[in-house]
């Protein structure tokens, strides 16, 4: 587990320096005027080509009169034509955008804007960090497909507005046709399969909000297992696997880990996000991807030992992202931590609810000795999706949330956790950024937790504290560096005792020299004197 569990935070470590393409960044003008509502994705997929054609059909609101349309695509595309509300309209692509300067103003209003393209998407380096399509194949000698673009924006594949900011707020159709005998899984609901001669298509819909990066599929030769689950509130939804035919003897027993796993972020989180559609998850040919009601899986079913029950961590950290990511979502990719902090915090209590307290506390310790401190976590605002994704944006999260449970107390932190990921004012439509998380925790803790906030998120800075021996059993106790007041545990003569300390120091008296914070709730650096 711990080997595991390393390897993915330096895989995630070394993802941005091999980025090309960037999502986000500040939203250019001719984007911010566009509300998207729906998406309708219909292409054509050659695995023998390594090519896809068709149309995106775009949904959009726009709050003001515009004469320009703008989109973006990756360049290894050919558009053929634009269409806006039905009539054909020239268009300039460059520079991975699509420019459509209209014949006569739009009008402020709904609008349906049409692109038929096609072309080799660009393949994916090292997914899922650095993304793209993978072209594989199974033992069988079956294509295998598999989409990833969570940072490099789903213009890697379909035209879009590439802005963490704005989701499809009325969801999105995929119709996609494959070569006869492969199946292909997406988001939502599967509405209709056909086949004629030699192909196949598949129409997945969903009608929840869903992210850019979600909005993609997988394909292969799959056999689809498939039981009901009931979820935490009571309501039944379909638990699907889309296992390759190879493995499909597998299935049932992965299953079984993944109910654990679903009942286990419940008790956290709240009721699964997405109980109108579906809990699925899709064997793909690279490790995992948090893709809304179907998760990518390729761990290969290695699998850990977790309470004396088998676990798989791939499957519990990407599935945590359905609440942290897909229901709870950053606005910026500046506020990532977010969604990758608090599921990896979410990782974590897989933990403690399954080996205990102390198991939890022994990993969290693990991870403040992992945390690099090279870059805060928070870097600002309007950053793209490169810049911000660093190692600890996961663990320092993590560990963030592991000192704010310390700090509000477990009577005040977890149902705050759970109410901030179940409330309409966080989730779905309304994404999120720190300050509204920040705001969240001081109005549930009835505690200014600003400074906390600042000194954790926004700088690289250890809570430096000071003991210093001022007689035979006598010590003094402050912090160097932190602005406000903070409880710290002291180990004093055996006896762990909570004290409140500032830069003004406090007494303490001791026959032994005090351990601070001797469970590891602080990133902390102390110095004796």
């Amino acid at each position: 587990m711990k080997y595991l569990y390393l390897l993915f935070f330096f895989s995630i470590a070394v993802f941005a320096d091999a980025q090309k393409n960037k999502s986000g960044s500040l939203l250019k003008p001719e984007q911010a005027l566009m509300d998207i509502r729906h998406y309708t994705i219909a292409l054509e997929v050659k695995p023998d080509a390594k090519s896809i054609n068709g149309y995106t059909e775009i949904e959009l609101i726009t709050n003001k009169s515009t004469d320009v349309l703008l989109f973006d695509l990756v360049e290894s595309f050919t558009i053929d034509k634009v269409w806006v509300n039905g009539k054909e309209e020239p268009f300039k692509f460059d520079n991975e955008l699509i420019k459509i300067s209209l014949a006569s103003p739009l009008a402020a209003g709904k609008a349906k804007v049409k692109i038929q393209y096609g072309g080799k998407p660009i393949v994916a380096p090292r997914p899922p960090w650095d993304g793209g399509f993978t072209w594989a194949t199974d033992t069988t000698g079956a294509a295998w497909v598999a989409i990833t673009c969570q940072s490099q924006g789903a213009k890697m594949y379909f035209p879009c507005k590439d802005h963490p900011s704005d989701e499809a707020n009325e969801g999105a159709d995929l119709i996609i046709t494959v070569p006869k005998g492969l199946v292909v899984a997406g988001p939502g609901l599967l509405q209709s399969q056909t086949t004629k001669k030699d192909k196949s298509t598949f129409h997945w819909k969903t009608n929840y909000t869903i992210n850019n990066y979600s909005i993609l599929f997988n394909v292969g030769r799959f056999k689809v297992v498939s039981r009901n689950y009931t979820t935490v509130d009571g309501h039944t939804v379909p638990m699907q696997f889309y296992v390759l035919e190879a493995h499909a003897d597998k299935a049932e027993k992965h299953l079984d880990i993944f109910e654990r796993i679903v009942r286990t972020q419940e008790k956290y989180f709240g009721e699964y996000p997405f109980i109108k559609e579906k809990i699925a998850i899709c064997e793909t040919p690279h490790l995992g991807m948090e893709h809304q009601t179907m998760n990518a899986y390729g761990n290969k079913f290695r699998y850990t030992m977790v309470g004396g029950k088998e676990f798989d961590w791939l499957m519990y950290h990407e599935f945590g992202h359905e609440w942290w990511g897909n229901k709870v979502t950053g606005i910026d990719w500046a506020d990532m931590w977010i969604q990758e902090g608090i599921c990896s915090f979410g990782d974590a209590l897989y933990t403690r609810e399954h080996e205990g307290e102390e198991a939890y506390l022994v990993r969290m310790e693990r991870t403040a000795r992992a945390t690099q401190n090279k870059l805060p976590v928070v870097l600002g605002e309007h950053m793209d999706a490169a810049t911000v994704y660093h190692a600890d944006i996961y663990g320092k999260g993590a560990f963030f949330m592991h000192t704010l449970r310390y700090i509000i107390g477990d009577e005040i932190f977890f149902p705050a956790l759970k109410k901030f990921a179940t409330s309409p004012e966080f989730t779905y439509d309304n994404l999120v950024n720190t300050k509204q998380v920040e705001a969240f925790f001081s109005k549930e803790s009835k505690q200014n937790l600003k400074p906390l906030f600042d000194f954790y998120l926004r700088t690289t800075q250890k809570l430096l504290v000071d003991v210093k021996k001022t007689g035979d059993d006598t010590y003094q106790i402050s912090t160097m560096n932190y602005p406000d007041t903070l409880p710290i545990d002291v180990l004093i003569d055996g006896k762990i005792e909570r004290k409140m300390v500032a830069s003004e120091a406090i007494l303490v008296k001791s026959k032994t020299t005090p351990v601070i914070d001797p469970k590891t709730y602080y990133l902390k650096k102390v110095l004796y004197e």
